[in-house]
């Protein structure tokens, strides 16, 4: 059971905050002991009650399927001795109903510790995904931004999904990409990806050698887990790396590593940024060149949207990916304030759920970044 569809399930087994669980068990008890009594020789149906503790292990805690179990039994007594001894089930019967109980006890406690473990395993990779991507204030240096990360539902596993905002003497950078591959590898190496963004990013007066930095810091990190005698050194990343330029608001400064091309969402419609012209981080040495740094216009109203692969290759029944430039170009000509950041990671959000039908098949980001209105975009800056 993935844990999106465990989550799910407790939701049905609670209302306003109390659990549920033991009523189906209950009614389907009640009703074979009715139906029992109430009905002729020719149709005893007490051995059904083997079901009752059956049911309750799969939606309920340990003690209550024992109840359930030791109650099945005790029941089973009751009823089936009212009965002439000519249409009693018998201890047979009695035998399937007391070891039928003792079983649904004993799956529940696996069911139960199992579920504990996963939720144990949910803590540790949310852990680990707070302490790679630190928590950012809606308004920061000068930009607006939301943010919002989904789990693909496999295995409860980590990706390597990652972004980030670093304010500077040089301007704002903001960096969104995506590890290949997942675990606690790919989530060391976005670790490490973005260490070295948020010191290059403040250090250094061109986004160009901020891209340099980055591919460097990501061959060094392949030769280091090569040498250590891991199997995933020949990672790589695509990513988004930007600058919000001081001397020029209408301008936002791109480099493109085989990623996603960001989407400018705006009051006046939906146009894509550059392509991904450049290797992914890591493949640098396969050509000659560096990635090419783009100058693309931005106007104040517009909000830069950069997604990972989890929403573009996400599917529905019949195969077909989410359309999101479709869809966000819909809703934006519906309601110009669907560009405002949040409403706009939410509007993605929903629609890659509902497109998907909740079933992720990679670990998902959408994030959306704008200039504040209002604010010069040296407010919130780290000064040294």
């Amino acid at each position: 059971m993935t844990d999106l569809e465990y989550r799910k399930r407790r939701q049905l087994l609670r209302i306003r905050g109390r659990s549920i669980a033991w009523v189906p068990p209950l009614l389907l008890y009640l009703g074979i002991t009715l139906v029992d009594l109430n009905t002729t020789e020719r149709f005893r149906i007490i051995s059904w009650i083997v079901l009752v503790p059956g049911i309750a292990a799969a939606i309920c805690g340990v003690w209550a399927t024992a109840a359930f179990a030791g109650l099945s039994v005790v029941t089973y007594i009751v009823v089936d001795s009212a009965w002439p001894d000519e249409y009693q089930a018998g201890l047979a019967d009695f035998v399937l109903v007391a070891l039928g109980g003792a079983l649904a006890t004993l799956a529940s406690a696996v069911r139960v510790r199992r579920e504990r473990q996963m939720l144990h395993i949910r803590d540790i990779a949310e852990t680990t995904r707070r302490t790679v991507l630190r928590p950012l204030p809606p308004v920061w240096a000068g930009l607006e931004h939301a943010g919002v990360y989904l789990a693909a539902d496999v295995d409860a596993r980590v990706g390597g999904d990652f972004y980030d905002i670093q304010p500077g003497p040089h301007g704002t950078r903001v960096l969104v990409g995506d590890v290949q591959g997942k675990g606690l590898g790919a989530v060391e190496t976005a670790a490490v990806l973005l260490g070295t963004f948020r010191e290059a990013g403040y250090h250094e007066a061109e986004l160009a050698t901020v891209a340099e930095r980055l591919e460097v810091r990501m061959r060094r990190h392949c030769r280091h887990t090569t040498a250590l005698g891991r199997d995933d050194g020949d990672r790589f990343a695509t990513a988004v790396l930007l600058g919000f330029p001081e001397d020029d608001p209408g301008t936002v400064e791109m480099i493109n590593f085989g990623h996603e091309p960001p989407l400018a969402v705006g009051p006046h419609g939906v146009r894509a940024l550059p392509s991904g012209d450049g290797l992914p981080l890591g493949l640098g040495d396969l050509v000659a060149d560096g990635p090419t740094l783009h100058r693309v216009p931005f106007g104040p109203a517009e909000t830069l949207l950069l997604v990972t692969d989890g929403v573009t290759e996400a599917r529905d029944a019949a195969g077909g990916f989410y359309p999101l430039a479709d869809e966000v170009t819909r809703a934006v000509a519906a309601d110009p304030g669907r560009a405002e950041p949040r409403r706009l990671v939410r509007r993605v959000r929903d629609g890659v759920l509902r497109h998907s039908g909740g079933h992720l098949g990679d670990d998902t980001t959408v994030f959306a970044v704008r200039r504040a209105a209002g604010e010069g975009p040296v407010r919130g800056r780290l000064r040294s």
